[in-house]
Formats: C-alpha cells, sequence, structure tokens
C-alpha cells in the first residue's frame, strides 16, 4: 500500500460524493421545510455508506475468488493493463454526458420531490437511501475504480475492508460538513444549498461528466505509474 494509492482512493472518494446519493439528495433533505432534524440525515447517510461498504465487500470477495483460479494473473501487468483500459474507457465515456446532448433534468426533479417530502419516515428514508443506492450500483465506476485499484495493489483483506470503509466515509463527509453548516449558521448557508440545489437540477447531466472524465484519469494513471513507473512507487 502506497501513498499514491491512498490520495487516488481518497480524490475518488470525494468524485463519489458528488452523485445523487451522497450529495443530492441530502442537499435536498436540508432544505426540506422546517427545521432540520439531525438524525434523519443522519440514518440516511449511515444506510447508503453501509450499502456502498456492503456492495464493495462483495466485489472485493469476488475479485479474490477470481484471483484463486487465475492465481498470480491478477497482479501481473495484463491486470494493469485492463484496469488502464477502464481509466481511458470511463474518460472517454464522459464525453457522453455533455450537456449539450443530454437536456432532461426531469429525473432529478423526481428524486428532488421525494427528498424533500414532509410526510417521510425514517424507514422511507432508509428506503431512499437503498433505492438511491441500487440505481447508482450500473453507475458507481468511481468506487469501482477505486475497487479495483485496491484489488490490484496486493493488500489483505483486512487492509482491503479498512481501504473500503475509509473511502465510505470520506464519500460522505462533504454531506456532513453541510449538515453541520446548516445547524450552526442556517441564514448563512440556506442560500448556499438553494444555488446548489439550483446548479443540481440545471447541471446534473455535466456533473456526472466530469466526476466520469477525472475518475478515469485517476485510475488510468495508477495503473500508468504501476506500469512504467513502478520505482516512483516504492516497488
Amino acid at each position: 500500500m502506497t501513498v499514491g494509492l491512498i490520495l487516488s482512493l481518497i480524490g475518488l472518494a470525494l468524485l463519489d460524493s458528488t452523485s445523487i446519493g451522497t450529495l443530492f439528495i441530502p442537499v435536498w433533505l436540508l432544505l426540506a421545510p422546517g427545521q432540520v432534524r439531525i438524525g434523519r440525515v443522519l440514518v440516511y447517510l449511515a444506510t447508503i455508506t453501509a450499502f456502498y461498504f456492503g456492495v464493495g465487500l462483495l466485489v472485493v470477495l469476488g475479485a479474490g475468488k477470481v484471483a484463486e483460479v487465475l492465481g498470480g494473473a491478477v497482479d501481473s501487468r495484463v491486470a494493469l493493463w485492463i484496469q488502464l483500459v477502464v481509466g481511458v474507457g470511463l474518460f472517454l465515456l464522459s464525453f457522453r454526458f455533455d450537456p449539450k446532448r443530454r437536456k432532461d433534468t426531469g429525473g432529478v426533479t423526481r428524486w428532488r420531490e421525494r427528498a424533500m417530502a414532509e410526510s417521510s419516515s425514517v424507514v422511507w428514508l432508509i428506503g431512499l437511501a437503498l433505492l438511491a443506492g441500487l440505481i447508482e450500483v450500473a453507475t458507481m465506476l468511481p468506487y469501482l475504480g477505486a475497487i479495483g485499484m485496491i484489488t490490484t495493489s496486493g493488500v489483505d483483506g483486512v487492509t482491503a475492508a479498512t481501504l473500503l470503509a475509509g473511502y465510505c466515509v470520506v464519500m460522505v463527509v462533504p454531506a456532513l460538513v453541510l449538515l453541520g453548516a446548516r445547524l450552526a449558521a442556517r441564514a448563512r448557508v440556506e442560500p448556499l444549498l438553494n444555488r446548489m440545489n439550483t446548479w443540481i437540477t440545471g447541471k446534473a447531466s455535466s456533473a456526472t461528466g466530469w466526476v466520469l472524465a477525472i475518475a478515469g484519469f485517476l485510475v488510468a494513471r495508477d495503473a500508468v505509474a504501476r506500469l512504467w513507473f513502478p520505482q516512483l512507487l516504492g516497488k
């Protein structure tokens, strides 16, 4: 495990913190009418954090089984070339989210209405977090890229689980910071939250493109470093 790996994972986690489930919905919960109920927001964030961690463990365990079958192939240059292709693929995929091509914000609006409903219960919020996580499974590409970097780094199972847990915590830190700021300085923070809401509604597709582009760069950069510049990683 290297400093470069840790920094790359932190970068990917911060990118994941800008998804619908980890930022958009928390912002809408903070903008719900009335006083912010801390417990409800924390229950939501804890649920989606646990969901991401559980998915990560399942993927890592599955990758471990594959590694047992393939022997050392997963740790070989072939695996790193696959990681490089995935990173470049994510970067190229980002261009499909050009806002000039994707102008439909109906889905974002529906998510906002669900999150800001006054009648939502704690059970409903847990369901919302799980639903957001399930929908994002197919698009949690930064997280999958991070998992790929962990599995090809050669760390043991306990270290991999620790890295995943740390990743998931960092992923919800921005939402927790917004919650703390909202409680400490409502008058000052609400205008910021409203601007974020406006930006999310109008720029969600463009934001997704940027997330994919940066995630692709980080995943590809890690593969390039380990393929051609291992001395920089201390190997």
